[in-house]
C-alpha cells in the first residue's frame, strides 16, 4: 500500500479496496485529518502531490474513494457533468446522499433554471449596489478593535465580516448567526469516526438549516423585497413558481456558502500577509494592484474539496472507475500545482494566467464569487488603510482544521495602536 502518511490512523474506519482499485494507486489519506495539518491546511495537500503520485489516486478513509492529485484533473472533472455527476458532491457518500441543497446536487439541464435564480440575486451588478453596505461593516468592524493594538483576526473579523454582510443582504436577524453557523459546521466538517456516523451529523445540520429556512420562506413568497431570499423564492423555474422543497435546497444553500466559505479564506489571507509584509506594503502602495490581486489570493488560499460521482463506467486516467464511485477535488491541489501557475507558493501581485478552481468549475461555478471578490477588496482596501503594518503574535500557533470547507483557528494579529 502506497502512503503519504507518516503515522498510520489506526482509530479511523477503513473500507476494503474494491477490485477496480489496484493496490499501486491506494494512499492512506484522511480528507477530514489531513497529516501535516498542524504546519498548515495547504502544506499538508501539498504533501500528497509528490514525484511520481498518480493522477488519480485512492484512499480507504472516508468511505473509500478516489482522488485527484493536479490541477488538470481537477479542472477536467469539475467541467464535464456528463462523466463526472453532482449527484453527490459531499464525502463520504453516505454523508453526501443525507444532502439536499440545490442546485448543487443537479446537472445540466436540470440544473440551469435554478442557477439562473441564484445568478439573479448574485449578479455582478447586484452586488455592486450593495459596496457601500459591505464597506460600512469592514469598517465598523476594524474601527472597533483599531485602538487596542490587536485582535484575534479569525474570532472578531472573519467569523464576523462577511457573515454580518450577508445576513444584511438576506434581511435576517445577526442573532441567528450561532445556530446557523453550528448548522454549516456539522456540514462541512462532520464529526464521526465512520461513513454513517459522519452522515447522520451532516443530515442533522441539514435539517436544521431547512427548519430555519421553511418559516422565512413561507413569510416572503409572493412579496415584492428585493433581499436575496425574496428574490430567490419568487423566482419562475421553467415558466412556474418554485417548488416548495426546491425552495428550501435553495435558501439554504445560500445561507451554508455565505456562512463559511469566505469565513475561512480571509484568515487563511491575512496569516500570509502578517507574515510577508513586503507583500501588505506591495499592496498599500498600488492601489490597483490591490483591487486585482483578489484572483491570486484566490488562486493561493483555496479552502474547498469537494467531490464528483462517476456517472457511469469509464476508464479514466489509467484506472477503471466504476457508476457510483466518489473523487475529491482538492482544489489546493491545482492553486498549487506548478505544471499550472509556476512558483505557487508565492503570492506574485504580478502573477498573469493564473490558474485555480477556487470557485469550483463548469456549470457550479460558484454563484457567490462576485460577492467573495467584493468582500476580499473591500477588506484589504479598509484594513490597510488603518492596520499598515501588523504581525502574528509571538508564540501563536494557528490552529487548522481541513474538511469539505478548511478552517483556521487562533489568528492573533498585533500592531502599533498609534500608526
Amino acid at each position: 500500500m502506497a502512503t503519504v502518511s507518516e503515522q498510520p490512523q489506526a482509530s479511523k474506519a477503513r473500507t476494503p479496496r474494491p477490485s477496480n482499485v489496484p493496490t499501486d494507486r491506494v494512499y492512506e489519506i484522511d480528507m477530514y485529518a489531513l497529516d501535516g495539518i498542524e504546519e498548515g491546511y495547504h502544506e499538508a495537500w501539498k504533501r500528497v502531490q509528490q514525484p511520481g503520485v498518480p493522477e488519480l489516486i485512492w484512499t480507504p478513509f472516508t468511505g473509500g474513494h478516489w482522488i485527484a492529485t493536479n490541477g488538470d484533473t481537477v479542472r477536467e472533472i469539475y467541467s464535464d457533468p456528463s462523466r463526472f455527476s453532482s449527484e453527490v458532491i459531499f464525502l463520504p457518500k453516505e454523508a453526501g446522499e443525507k444532502y439536499q441543497m440545490v442546485p448543487t446536487r443537479m446537472d445540466p439541464p436540470e440544473h440551469t433554471p435554478y442557477r439562473r435564480a441564484l445568478d439573479k440575486g448574485l449578479s455582478l451588478a447586484q452586488i455592486r449596489k450593495v459596496e457601500s453596505k459591505v464597506r460600512e461593516v469592514a469598517i465598523d468592524l476594524i474601527e472597533g478593535f483599531l485602538a487596542k493594538g490587536g485582535c484575534d483576526f479569525s474570532a472578531e473579523y472573519a467569523n464576523v465580516f462577511p457573515v454580518r454582510v450577508f445576513m444584511a443582504l438576506a434581511d435576517l436577524p445577526v442573532d441567528d448567526v450561532p445556530k446557523l453557523s453550528r448548522f454549516a459546521h456539522m456540514m462541512t466538517r462532520p464529526e464521526g469516526d465512520t461513513p454513517e456516523e459522519m452522515a447522520a451529523v451532516l443530515e442533522e445540520g441539514n435539517r436544521g438549516f431547512f427548519a430555519y429556512v421553511e418559516p422565512i420562506i413561507e413569510a416572503r413568497r409572493g412579496g415584492d423585497g428585493d433581499d436575496l431570499i425574496s428574490i430567490m423564492v419568487n423566482s419562475e423555474i421553467n415558466g412556474q413558481p418554485i417548488d416548495h422543497d426546491k425552495a428550501l435546497g435553495l435558501i439554504s444553500l445560500l445561507l451554508l456558502g455565505g456562512l463559511d466559505t469566505v469565513v475561512n479564506f480571509l484568515s487563511f489571507m491575512m496569516i500570509h500577509l502578517a507574515q510577508n509584509p513586503e507583500i501588505a506594503a506591495e499592496l498599500r502602495s498600488d492601489p490597483l494592484k490591490l483591487m486585482r490581486s483578489a484572483e491570486e489570493m484566490f488562486r493561493r488560499f483555496p479552502v474547498v474539496s469537494e467531490a464528483r460521482m462517476s456517472a457511469k463506467d469509464q476508464d479514466y486516467k489509467g484506472v477503471h472507475l466504476k457508476r457510483g464511485d466518489m473523487i475529491l477535488l482538492p482544489t489546493a491541489l491545482h492553486g498549487l500545482d506548478e505544471k499550472e501557475n509556476p512558483d505557487p507558493w508565492r503570492l506574485n501581485l504580478e502573477r498573469r494566467g493564473i490558474s485555480h478552481t477556487t470557485f469550483g468549475g463548469g456549470p457550479h461555478r460558484c454563484a457567490g464569487m462576485h460577492l467573495a471578490r467584493m468582500e476580499v477588496i473591500v477588506t484589504l482596501e479598509e484594513w490597510l488603510k488603518r492596520i499598515p503594518d501588523f504581525r502574528l503574535r509571538d508564540g501563536s500557533k494557528p490552529v487548522y482544521h481541513s474538511g469539505i470547507v478548511a478552517a483556521v483557528e487562533n489568528v492573533p494579529l498585533v500592531w502599533s495602536a498609534g500608526q
